[in-house]
């Protein structure tokens, strides 16, 4: 029987180049997205790879709607191998001054719609004995960073969701997985750097941020290098609990684990060039 995997939010970006790749290894895909488009032009792609595919149009939100698509998956497929949450969006700003109702909807999807996909799944694992499940997070999620206090708190909580849920699924057979790019080369940063407004006491420091995060971007893995990886892990029979795609996020977790706070503070704000 051929192996399935489950891909939230796949589109666009890696969520898109991983399920190609997969794909072309002979792997059922299927997954959901609130873009309509690519939903439409990937299942053309994966269609002239000669995979077989269930994509469907839906928001991560939509916990009745998750439950009723994994019935179809379950019942096209057989079964389902491994699910990789990647469906999340990212949040930038001085936590004074952030809109905390657009903090709950990031928290709603990176979160929540993490648990849903994970959830729906894993009663199927568990009788069959065997799965995995793969979370992206990132480097914020164990380094936090300036402006980044809503998006931080949501991969912290995915990275404790995972920590926590091995525990209970491994006895089963059900491995689990994080994966902590520090930056790929995707439009994801720029669609929320925003500045502050003019007065914020905070501009000036978000500005410099926002520019050295611009170029950090620049030599930063594209989504196919970063989706090469992830894929590794997708089709691989053992998998480690905590997975990086570059240099900086390797760098830095290495720094968070064996240096002083004090020293990794110094390193942090240098790097982003936001030293008071």
């Amino acid at each position: 029987m051929k192996k399935s995997v489950v891909i939230t939010g796949l589109a666009q970006g890696m969520g898109r180049e991983v399920a190609k790749i997969v794909a072309s290894s002979g792997w059922n895909v299927a997954g959901f997205d609130v873009d309509g488009e690519g939903i439409a032009s990937l299942g053309e792609e994966l269609r002239s790879i000669g995979g077989d595919h269930l994509l469907e149009i839906m928001d991560i939100t939509d916990r009745p709607g998750i439950l009723a698509f994994r019935d179809r998956v379950l019942e096209k497929f057989g079964s389902v191998n491994t699910v990789l949450s990647n469906v999340g969006i990212g949040f930038f700003g001085p936590f004074e001054e952030v809109d905390l109702e657009k903090a709950l909807k990031c928290l709603e999807i990176n979160v929540i719609g993490a648990s849903a996909i994970f959830q729906a799944f894993i009663p199927s694992m568990r009788e069959q004995r065997y799965g995995k499940l793969i979370a992206m997070s990132s480097l914020v999620g164990q380094v936090p960073f300036p402006f980044e206090s809503i998006y931080s708190a949501s991969k912290f909580a995915i990275e404790g969701l995972v920590l926590s849920l091995r525990y209970e699924v491994e006895p089963f057979g059900i491995s689990v997985a994080l994966v902590e790019p520090a930056q790929v080369s995707t439009t994801f940063a720029a669609k929320i750097h925003v500045l502050p407004p003019e007065g914020s006491p905070y501009r000036e420091r978000a500005r410099r941020f926002i520019e050295r995060d611009d170029e950090l971007i620049k030599t930063a893995p594209n989504p196919l290098q970063a989706s090469q990886k992830i894929a590794k892990l997708i089709q691989a029979d053992k998998v480690k609990l905590h997975n990086q795609v570059d240099f900086m996020s390797t760098f830095f977790l290495f720094l968070n684990k064996f240096l002083p706070r004090s020293m990794r503070d110094a390193i942090l704000l240098n790097h982003m060039d936001i030293k008071v």
